[in-house]
């Protein structure tokens, strides 16, 4: 039950509310005066507070701007005697809750303390919540000490207090998401909105709705106004991922977001002011994209004030153990499992992978691994067949030379071999390979490999 604190100088209004609240089951606390009431306040840090308006040694107004605020706000309610508008609306702006007249009528009283202990307890409820996104998107608790990783931690811990916009650039499955929302819960906007929109899977004709929103009769079937994504988030973050894909128009619109702060709805003639941080990712190379004159070189710039490169897992293979006991014990909580580890021969076959889906993929292996599992620990069993299938036996048909080989050679192979097997069409070479289509696209751009049909697209 919430706590509540009497702050009154008048001994017998004391000992009737105490009565009154502890018989509906509060845990009631009392001072005889404003000073009383602020060092109890600081020690019990109670949930609702009751104070008369007029005390010997203080106001109820100075007492409201004096009572400690931190763990949680309490709900302040004023009791006066001197009930006039102007003290009430006083009151109120400096935070009381609600305002009674005396003398009391007892039913009044304890609806009003009922609502301010519902305030209360949603309140409490905000704030675990919003500790709880702080610790699953803590920076601190990105997994990964190598070189490449703490580098883009360190970046991270430095801009997450600021709103300067952010690119972050890696393969698929690298985390971006995951390090925006770092950003993001990191941030003075963490209490905000954080909306993510993934520019590749909503349809071109889609998007700009989704984004800026529009008025009534801006096109067929808009009946009524529609609030656009950028709105929706104001004084919060959003994230647009898969910048790259954006179509050429919605690059323009997005430049304008960044240079003056506004949008505009489809079918408004107005502008619309937002206070929108922007963090935006991509698994393709822009500074390739500009030269094709598929992505706008002044978007461009605007977007990587600053860069947040995401390391494949190839390139930070000495995580993938710490990796893989953090995912051990995120599914051993989800599932109610007591995995208690991975087995020394197990952890190296994960190790000596190439991943071609990133963290993505690991985490998946030991998803799977972890439910299919029948003895206390990972074994080589089961995670064998998940690697296994990532490639198909005849494409990884290679001459492998003794003394080892030049990964990126046998990368760009592969990439030929299932080419040609799927008669050049990138879906199905992609799907031989295990990766989704846009990996396999980012990985063929990089190599600057050409199609036997010349062009992947189809």
């Amino acid at each position: 039950m919430a706590v509540v604190l009497v702050v009154d100088d008048e001994p017998l209004q004391r000992e009737i509310l105490k009565t009154i609240l502890d018989d509906e089951g509060y845990e009631t606390y009392t001072a005889s005066s404003g000073e009383e009431g602020l060092k109890v306040a600081r020690e019990l840090h109670p949930d609702i507070v009751l104070t008369d308006l007029k005390m010997e040694d203080m106001e109820g107004i100075e007492f409201i701007e004096s009572i400690p605020r931190k763990p949680l706000e309490p709900s302040m309610i004023i009791m006066t005697a001197y009930g006039t508008i102007s003290s009430a609306v006083e009151a109120m702006k400096k935070g009381a809750f609600d305002y009674l007249t005396k003398p009391l009528n007892k039913d009044t009283l304890l609806l009003t303390v009922k609502r301010a202990a519902e305030r209360t307890s949603l309140l409490k409820e905000n704030l675990q919540l919003q500790k709880a996104l702080y610790d699953k998107f803590s920076i601190e608790g990105l997994v990964g000490s190598s070189a490449k990783m703490r580098e883009a931690i360190e970046i991270m811990k430095k801009v997450s207090s600021t709103s300067a916009t952010v690119l972050i650039v890696g393969e698929s499955g690298t985390g971006k998401e995951l390090a925006a929302r770092a950003i993001h819960y990191n941030s003075p906007r963490r209490t905000k909105p954080f909306t993510a929109v993934n520019c590749a899977a909503i349809p071109e004709n889609l998007i700009e709705s989704e984004l800026f929103g529009y008025e009534p009769g801006a096109f067929t079937g808009a009946a009524s106004r529609s609030i656009g994504l950028f709105e929706s988030s104001n004084g919060g973050t959003i994230f647009l991922d898969e910048i790259g894909d954006l179509p050429a128009l919605l690059q323009s619109k997005i430049l304008r977001v960044l240079q003056d702060r506004e949008i505009r709805r489809i079918g408004s003639r107005e502008s619309t002011k937002v206070d929108v941080r922007l963090i935006s990712a991509t698994n393709r190379d822009l500074e390739k994209e500009i030269l094709k004159k598929n992505f706008r070189e002044d978007l461009y710039y605007r977007l990587k004030v600053i860069t947040i490169e995401l390391p494949p897992l190839r390139e930070r293979k000495g995580d993938i153990p710490e990796l893989v006991n953090f995912f051990i014990q995120k599914y051993n909580s989800e599932f109610g499992k007591r995995i208690r580890g991975i087995e020394e021969n197990a952890l190296k076959a994960l190790t000596e992978y190439h991943w071609p889906g990133n963290i993505r993929q690991l985490e998946s292996v030991i998803e799977r691994a972890l439910l299919m599992a029948e003895s206390p620990v990972i074994n080589i069993k089961d995670i064998k067949s998940e690697l296994r299938s990532s490639y198909s036996d005849d494409i990884l048909d290679l001459d492998l030379p003794d003394e080892g080989i030049n990964f990126e050679e046998l990368e760009k192979e592969l990439l030929k071999k299932a080419m040609v097997k799927s008669q050049g069409v990138a879906t199905k070479a992609a799907k031989l390979l295990g990766m989704s289509y846009k990996t396999f696209i980012y990985r063929w751009e990089k190599f600057n490999l050409t199609s036997p049909k010349g062009d992947i697209y189809s």
